[in-house]
C-alpha cells in the first residue's frame, strides 16, 4: 500500500506542471545538488532494505500494530497531499534544485502564508508517517537522514531568497515559519 501511494505521488510529481515552469536564471552547482541527492537516495534505499540486509536496523522501535500502521499511512497520505497543494501555489517557481527563476516571485499565498517551505513540511510528515507505520529503526534512521538533508537544503534556499528579495524576504521570514508553526 505504501509503495503504491509513494509511486503514484512520484509519478504525479514528475509529470505535473513541467510546461509551466519558468526558465532558470541561477542554479546550485552539481556538487551542491549531490549534497542533498546522495543522502536522500541512501535514505530511500535504507528504508526499503529487507530485514535480511538491514540487520539490527530492521528491529522494531515500536510494537507493530494495525492501528499504528493505519495512523502512519493516514499521516503519509495527508502529508503527500499537502505537498501537492503547496506545489500548486508555487507554480512556475518550483524546482527540484535550489534555483532562482526568471521573474521569480515571492509566493505568500496558500500554505506559503504561514510556512516558507511547505513542500518540505509535507515530505517530512510523509516520511515520519511511513517510518511510524514500519515501526523499524531503519525507517527512523532514513527519516533522520532526510530531515537533516532537507534542513541543509532549506538553509541554502533561505540564503538565496534573502539575497534576491532583500527586505521583502526578511519581513516574510519574521511572520512565517520555515517548516512547522511554533517549532521551526
Amino acid at each position: 500500500m505504501f509503495l503504491m501511494t509513494w509511486a503514484v505521488w512520484a509519478i504525479y510529481w514528475m509529470a505535473v506542471g513541467r510546461a509551466r515552469l519558468k526558465p532558470v536564471e541561477q542554479r546550485e552547482s552539481r556538487l551542491e545538488r549531490l549534497s542533498h541527492i546522495i543522502p536522500i537516495v541512501v535514505a530511500i534505499i535504507l528504508f526499503n532494505l529487507p530485514p535480511a540486509l538491514s540487520g539490527i536496523l530492521s528491529r522494531p522501535f515500536l510494537k507493530w500494530t494495525f492501528i499504528n500502521y493505519w495512523i502512519g499511512y493516514g499521516v503519509t497520505v495527508v502529508a503527500l497531499l499537502f505537498t501537492v497543494y503547496a506545489r500548486h501555489y508555487l507554480g512556475g517557481n518550483w524546482s527540484g534544485t535550489v534555483t532562482l527563476k526568471r521573474d521569480h516571485t515571492l509566493i505568500q499565498a496558500g500554505p506559503y502564508r504561514w510556512i516558507r517551505h511547505p513542500i518540505y513540511t509535507g515530505l517530512i510528515g510523509a516520511l515520519a508517517g511511513s517510518a511510524f507505520a514500519s515501526a523499524r529503526w531503519q525507517g527512523l534512521l532514513a527519516f533522520a537522514i532526510i530531515l537533516v538533508t532537507l534542513i541543509v537544503k532549506l538553509r541554502r534556499e533561505e540564503r538565496w531568497m534573502g539575497e534576491h528579495f532583500g527586505v521583502a524576504y526578511a519581513d516574510y521570514r519574521r511572520r512565517s515559519w520555515a517548516l512547522f508553526p511554533w517549532i521551526y
